[in-house]
């Protein structure tokens, strides 16, 4: 499967802003009125590693200038001044934006060590933060907009005492109902139906209260996804089905992405599934970088002129795109089901 890098990769890295000034990724992006949108995931320390969510534009999906000098939605706006708000994925329903994010109550503080996973330590936060167990954890929730700058909080899509990220929406209702996909951490073992953390589903009538997730795909590729997958982009709308692209981890830590094609009217069936990745690091930019080496994470995606656009972030460091054509793409994955 031959996906395309941009060859001004990387296309956003840090810098300009103190609240930017150390890492960019993991974006969130959207065409909206012919124009490219990115909600970019940003740090300006790694100790601690506070996360913050600021908003670009541009016209040919490449070149992306910042449309605030300021973060679009901070932890403290949610009310958590110690937290980092991450990971964002946006859909447009009918006239309204919804981005899902996660977050975790308390920063924790990173230390690049090279070798696939970087030290961490817990700062000492005032006040009792950082002092439950809770604190630590990640939770995952949606906000809602009219103008990609102005958000209000809809609910937390998954319990408080676990650890649930990767939460995307089906950017349309489907038999009536908002269409979920989550990741929970805890949910391993025979009781769930698999050892290692995996993809789920799961649908709302009004987007706060969500009915029990179903197992949607765990790992079966174990030289790529050994250790867990999880969602990556939102869903797109194929003739042939919901494309999704996901990614895998393997033991060596080492982020690669996979796709599935869903059942347009009955999301939770798997039609077809890549039994090889169709990106993994190659260049020094996915290969090295601030945080965690050997990442290529896949979070926002779009369709124009019949290109899928992959907007990803690399090594936690910075963001990249890659493209390819959406119809060769699901021929690929159909040919790799048969």
């Amino acid at each position: 499967m031959k996906i395309t890098r941009h060859p001004e990769n990387p296309i956003v890295v840090p810098g300009g802003y103190e609240w930017r000034k150390v890492t960019v990724f993991n974006p969130a992006v959207i065409i909206d009125n012919d124009k490219f949108y990115m909600i970019e995931r940003t740090a300006g320390s790694l100790t601690p590693c506070k996360n913050f969510l600021g908003l670009l534009e541009s016209e040919d999906g490449v070149h992306f200038t910042h449309v605030k000098d300021e973060p679009i939605l901070t932890p403290d706006e949610l009310g958590f001044p110690y937290g980092s708000v991450q990971d964002p994925r946006i859909v447009k329903i009918d006239d309204t934006f919804y981005m899902n994010y996660a977050l975790r109550p308390c920063a924790m503080s990173y230390y690049p060590t090279n070798r696939g996973v970087p030290e961490r330590s817990i700062p000492k936060y005032p006040d009792g933060w950082g002092e439950e167990e809770g604190h630590w954890l990640t939770r995952s929730s949606i906000v809602k907009s009219k103008n990609l700058i102005d958000w209000e909080f809809v609910a937390d899509t998954t319990p408080l005492d676990i650890n649930d990220r990767d939460n995307i929406l089906f950017p349309e209702k489907i038999n009536g109902k908002f269409v979920l996909l989550r990741r929970p951490e805890e949910y391993i073992g025979e009781k769930y139906g698999t050892e290692k953390a995996a993809m789920w589903i799961t649908y709302s009538e009004d987007l706060i209260h969500w009915e029990e997730p179903k197992l949607l795909a765990k790992a079966e590729n174990m030289s790529w996804e050994s250790r867990k997958i999880g969602g990556s982009t939102p869903p797109v709308k194929t003739d042939r089905g919901w494309l999704v692209l996901y990614h895998g981890v393997d033991d060596e830590i080492v982020y690669r992405v996979g796709a599935l094609l869903l059942d347009l009217e009955n999301p939770e069936k798997v039609i077809a599934r890549t039994k090889d990745f169709i990106m993994e690091p190659e260049t020094y930019y996915e290969k090295f970088g601030y945080q965690i080496p050997n990442v290529v994470f896949p979070t926002g995606n779009v369709v124009k002129d019949g290109l899928l656009y992959i907007y990803y972030g690399v090594t936690d460091t910075a963001i990249a795109l890659a493209t390819v054509p959406v119809e060769e793409l699901v021929d690929y994955i159909l040919e790799q089901a048969e």
